[in-house]
């Protein structure tokens, strides 16, 4: 029996061991998709203990406390950080099979030492020793992330960010990883919120520019790409229930926006329809600045009005979302191929039924202004746990270049969570490793090694065209 959580955990195969330990274990990480803060980093934050560490905004684990059936007051609320540790450590000694088991015993040993298992039981010793270590000067933000061998981070951000804390952070010299904005700017395209009309007022303000139209609205939008662009952004992100593509007349989208900027409410298919000129347009925008383009689609948010109400988004009560019409998606990325717009792009559904579909739409836009260039994106959120990478992978590899891939990101709010890209090197070593055993692929450690490094961190900073 092997021993949990030794140096081959999850690699089974001597081949398995060699591509990891030569070949991924030794590659730097580029984060290039999370939701951590700028000004954290810049302040470089010292975390009082490991619940703060941990579980301060970590939906993931409290998804699963619930599910252990503890107290919200536990997980949000005005419980101590003690009995909040003890509540997650009572939870996690019941989450066998699911990838925050994984990923809490290997941050737990890469950053604090410790080699034994988190329960009920031994909760008081790892909190004490957790935060002895925490209390160090060499666990801060910024040397976390430097422990983590991290060289570049993109972060997430709205068009109305000022930008001061990457400003900050580009100008000083003490530190030497790149923290870049990515521009994500859902909130200038949900006209349906009830605070949309509150929003373009702050966005009109930070642009310089009335909007009191569509065309007025994209030109504040452009506006701040350039702004982003100064500051060294070069990739945009979006999240959708559905990558829809419901085309209208420019008259017609000038017309829907004005009912809205008007206090109306739209309906359902003017929304579609407003959201598909958004998309397009920025779709262009991109293009013109060779940014990359992330869509992650197939999530329904806020499902538990009641939770929702005490806590807001992100209180880990979204779901997935089966309802993702590929056809749709294909037409959008034809519109701007058809034109010679379309900008590199990545595809990111909740639905892991959905790998198929984006595996074989990214194939009919596929050209040589990039290797690559449409890309699905890695396993995501509900998905980026052993069965689904793995599934993700097979998938990429049966109907496009596996070896192309840009391999994983955190997507994660925490500096703890790198020990997830070490979880998704190892997996992808054994599934490779996988099929040179079993003769499925030769035993060419040139090729291997190109393909092993270039998932693991060279293939996203050619893609991205970061400076590294």
């Amino acid at each position: 029996m092997k021993k949990f959580l030794d140096d081959d955990f999850l690699l089974t195969t001597k081949m398995a061991q060699k591509l990891y330990h030569e070949f991924a274990e030794v590659m730097p990480v580029l984060d290039y998709h999370c939701h951590i803060s700028p000004q954290e980093i810049y302040e470089d934050r010292k975390f009082e203990n490991i619940t703060q560490a941990w579980l301060g905004a970590d939906h993931y684990k409290w998804r699963q406390m619930r599910s252990n059936g503890v107290e919200e007051r536990f997980i949000t609320g005005d419980a101590t950080d003690r009995e909040k540790f003890q509540k997650w450590a009572e939870t996690l000694e019941m989450a066998i099979g699911n990838p925050l088991y994984h990923w809490s015993h290997l941050e737990l040993k890469k950053y604090f030492g410790y080699t034994g298992y988190l329960n009920s039981e031994t909760a008081e010793e790892v909190w004490n020793l957790c935060n002895e270590k925490l209390a160090q000067d060499d666990m801060t933000a910024r040397n976390l992330i430097r422990q983590s061998n991290v060289t570049l981070i993109c972060t997430t951000d709205d068009p109305a960010d000022s930008l001061e804390w990457h400003q900050k952070i580009a100008a000083d010299e003490s530190f030497d990883v790149q923290v870049l904005p990515a521009w994500r700017p859902d909130k200038a395209m949900n006209l349906e919120k009830a605070d949309y009309m509150e929003y373009l007022k702050k966005l009109g303000e930070v642009s310089g520019v009335e909007i009191n139209s569509f065309a007025s609205l994209k030109e504040a939008l452009k506006k701040r790409i350039d702004f982003f662009a100064e500051n060294g952004c070069c990739i945009s992100d979006h999240s959708l229930e559905y990558v829809m593509y419901l085309p209208a007349s420019d008259e017609e989208i000038e017309a829907i926006f004005a009912k809205r900027l008007s206090g109306q409410c739209v309906d359902r298919q003017e929304e579609l329809k407003f959201k598909t000129a958004f998309m397009t347009s920025m779709g262009r925008e991109y293009h013109k600045k060779n940014w990359v383009m992330q869509i992650h689609y197939g999530v329904k948010r806020d499902n538990n009005q009641k939770i929702f109400g005490q806590i807001g988004p992100d209180a880990g009560i979204d779901c997935i979302n089966n309802y993702a019409p590929s056809a749709e998606m294909a037409d959008y990325l034809n519109a701007l191929a058809k034109t010679d717009e379309l900008p590199k792009t990545i595809l990111y559904s909740l639905n892991p039924s959905d790998n198929a579909s984006i595996g074989t739409i990214i194939g009919c836009f596929q050209d040589s202004s990039a290797v690559g260039k449409i890309q699905q994106g890695s396993a995501w959120w509900f998905n980026d746990n052993k069965t689904g990478m793995i599934e993700q992978m097979i998938s990429l590899a049966n109907l496009g270049l596996l070896g192309n891939f840009i391999g994983m990101l955190t997507d994660s709010r925490s500096f703890l969570s790198y020990t997830r890209h070490e979880y998704f090197r190892r997996i992808l070593c054994e599934l490779i490793g996988g099929w040179v055993e079993n003769g499925e692929y030769p035993e060419d450690y040139k090729a291997l090694e190109k393909i092993i490094k270039g998932i693991s961190y060279e293939n996203a900073v050619r893609y991205f065209g970061f400076n590294l």
